[in-house]
Parts: C-alpha cells; structure tokens; sequence
C-alpha cells in the first residue's frame, strides 16, 4: 500500500454528523515512517496503515464523548502518539490521554510557563542533553547527569521541566514514537545532600509521568557510576514502578564495558568510553531554544485550568460532542 492511501481520512459512516461541519480545517497528518519503520509499527505496536486514522477518528470520539471539557488537543498526529504508546488500544490510549492532562494540571511548579527559554540555566549546565547518534535500534540516546546541577541555584523541579520538554521535543518524531527511547543517568559525584532533594514526592511524580502520563516508550534506563547512596535512591524509586520499567534498569557502576553491551561504543562520547568525540550540548540546547514557537503553539492547545470551571474548559472538539448531543436529541424529538 503506498504512503498516501496509507494516510487517507476514513469517511465518516452514513447518517453521521461530519467534524468538519463544525471545525476550521485541521492539519492533515502526512505518514512520515519509512516503509521498515511501517512494518515494525504492524508487528510490535499494532498499527495497521489502513486503519490508522480509522483509529485516531475513534479516539477522538471517545474524548468528545468521555471527557468534552479536557481542554486537549485532538489532531491526528498528536492522538497518534498515545495510541501508539499504548499499541492502539483504545482504552488504554484514551486513560493514557487524561492522565497526561491530570499530571499537567496537578504540578504547577512544573508545568506553569513551560518552554525552553524559562529552562536556559538548565540546558546551559548540560543537565540532560541528547546524543547526536541514534543506537542500532534508532533510538535517541537522552543523557542525563545530575551532577551539574547545583541546588542553590535552582530548585529541582527546573531540572524535571527541563526532562519535560526534551521528552516533547523527542516525541515529535514519529520515528521516536515507534522506536523509543534510551536513557543515560551518570550519578557520578551525587551527593548524599544532593539526592535528598529526590524524595517519595518528586519521585512518584516522575515516575507517575514517566510511566502513565506521557505517550513514550522509555526502552532501557542505564545508570553509570552511582555511588552507594544509589541503592536508597532506588528504594524510593522502585516501589511506584511496574515491574517491565523496573526490568529495564541497569546499574553498571564503574564498568563502562558492561555500559557498552547496552550502548555501543560508536555513539558514545569519550566520557564514556566511547569514540564519537567529546561530549557536545550545545547543538541539542539550539535545537530545543529554537523550538519556542512551535512549543508555544503545541501547548496553547492544552487548557490548564486554575480556576476555570469545566464550561470554561470547553474546546472546539467539545463544542463538536455538545453539538451532536443537541442535533440527535432534536431529530429525535
């Protein structure tokens, strides 16, 4: 089947009240998967080329349905990240969609004036970068090293906002959405003070993000040189994780060898023994500083009510479930 009848809008059944009679045009999604990328999304995700958008139409009227006042955005391409997160079951995307909007609105100090020119100080410590190489699997190498963090400067939180967005930047790539993600933690030099800002709060929080509120596929999570102090850290950690995220962990200490069964030299820096030069940030810190008008323009779709009142929270898509509800109730009647 070719790339464009794989990405054709499904027709609305007979009898059926058209989105479109109530919306602007809606960005037409364009399948940007190279066809060995199509086939692994038919076999470890479910994806069906053919009923692609079929799938998305219905995600999209169970929102209207469910949850009219979530305040989300309903394109195609942004419901396509949750459905393959969750390997298209609907069920399963649709409750993976609400707790997105549920861990936004829950964590202000997060979540409040997110974009990456707020998160500068952050970047610019090189707290968390990304690889330039992708691993044999493709998948983006995300590097984090709390070490450069100084908490006098800032709090935590500026740390987890600035994981936040290199998580949305990611997972604008459809390639990242079928493929996944690596993560790299170096815990060299954390200190016993330093870790304690990581409590049983922050923790669950993060976790409960990274595991059920973000649409990503967190494939391996490396820890490289954690001191002794890590096994507590890891106490606090794994209670709140599900036992196929808690599999993916691997301590590798100071062995860089056993980093590199997991890692392949090649795509590594040479801080970690490997041979793709020194480590760089700064091409990721441009990428991301310069993604401030499309991350303005992505989350302006995303109500985060404080005192709004549902009614208040009501997007065009909601408009469309109410619309319906009226149209069926008066030729009904």
């Amino acid at each position: 089947m070719s790339g464009d009848s794989d990405c054709t809008r499904t027709s609305p059944s007979a009898g059926s009240l058209s989105d479109n009679e109530f919306l602007p045009d809606q960005p037409k999604y364009v399948c940007s998967l190279s066809p060995d990328l199509i086939t692994k999304a038919r076999e470890e995700l479910q994806e069906k080329p053919e009923w692609r958008l079929r799938d998305v139409q219905a995600l999209r009227d169970m929102v209207c349905k469910d949850y009219p006042s979530l305040g989300t955005c309903l394109d195609d391409a942004f419901l396509l990240r949750f459905l393959r997160a969750r390997k298209f079951d609907y069920d399963r995307a649709l409750q993976l969609l609400v707790n997105y909007h549920t861990c936004r609105r829950s964590w202000p100090e997060v979540f409040n004036n997110l974009k990456p020119s707020a998160i500068k100080p952050v970047l610019e410590s090189g707290f968390v970068t990304v690889l330039p190489c992708l691993d044999p699997e493709g998948r983006h190498i995300v590097c984090i090293r709390p070490d450069r963090w100084t908490p006098s400067n800032y709090p935590i939180t500026e740390n987890i906002r600035a994981i936040y967005l290199t998580l949305e930047k990611l997972i604008q790539s459809e390639e990242t959405q079928v493929n996944g993600i690596v993560i790299l933690a170096d815990y060299k030099g954390v200190s016993l003070s330093k870790a304690s800002h990581f409590g049983p709060f922050v923790a669950k929080k993060v976790i409960g993000i990274l595991q059920d509120g973000f649409p990503i596929r967190i494939k391996a999570v490396n820890i490289i040189n954690e001191p002794r102090i890590f096994k507590g850290i890891f106490a606090i950690i794994k209670p709140f994780l599900k036992e196929k995220i808690a599999n993916r962990f691997f301590l590798h200490g100071c062995d860089l060898n056993s980093l590199h069964q997991n890692i392949p030299p090649v795509i590594l820096p040479e801080e970690y023994g490997g041979t793709s030069g020194k480590l760089d940030i700064s091409a990721w810190n441009e990428l991301l500083l310069a993604s401030e008008e499309d991350f303005l323009h992505d989350f302006s779709q995303l109500v985060l009510p404080c005192d709004s009142s549902p009614q208040d929270m009501l997007t065009p898509y909601s408009m469309i479930a109410l619309l319906k509800t009226f149209t069926t109730t008066v030729m009904n009647s």
